[in-house]
């Protein structure tokens, strides 16, 4: 009886923590695990510029679309990976497929990175890191200046189809590490 118990009692407590430890994040970048290929678009919402917020199976599930999930606007590694997939925007719209840029930024700082910007195509905000948390991106970082924990996105790239499939994914710890518009331009042969 006590063995039926006590079973029971840790049934119960693993059922109710459940949630809180699937979306724990790790402390490492390299221990994150982003979706796999042939995965469905994962539900998530986020935030375009103008403060609206859309879902992710909205604007991509039904279009074929890139989505670059980048660490900020303030990180020089990922404004110039924005720029140099900007510089071959044409040749991916002419491939059939939308440029979306997604980043911890909050709405307003989106737009005044869009203002400031080059870009042509869309940015949004996933200040809540609900989309981050959805791909598997999302990593604790200990701000050593306000000594406090923060969640980070993993720079990555994925490339979904017009069903809202993940076809391609592309995603390395090292933040200083991007995949080149090249080899983007390869992967949507």
């Amino acid at each position: 009886m006590l063995k039926q118990s006590i079973c029971a009692y840790v049934y119960l407590l693993l059922t109710a923590f459940a949630p809180l430890l699937a979306n724990a994040a790790p402390s490492d970048p390299r221990d994150v695990n982003p979706i796999e290929v042939g995965s469905a678009l994962p539900e998530a919402q986020i935030t375009n510029a103008q403060g609206t917020t859309v879902s992710i199976r909205e604007i991509a599930g039904a279009q074929k679309s890139i989505l670059i999930f980048y660490r900020g606007s303030w990180c020089p590694y990922c404004t110039k990976h924005l720029a140099s997939i900007g510089q071959h925007e044409q040749a991916i719209l002419k491939k059939g497929y939308q440029i979306i840029a997604i980043s911890p930024d909050q709405p307003e700082a989106t737009r005044n990175y869009i203002d400031k910007s080059d870009l042509n195509y869309s940015v949004y905000s996933d200040s809540t890191m609900a989309a981050t948390k959805a791909f598997g991106l999302a990593f604790e970082w200990e701000n050593q200046k306000s000594n406090r924990t923060e969640l980070r996105p993993v720079p990555a790239v994925f490339i979904t189809d017009a069903a809202g499939r993940i076809r391609f994914r592309h995603f390395d710890p090292n933040y200083r590490e991007r995949l080149s518009p090249e080899a983007l331009l390869k992967a949507l042969d």
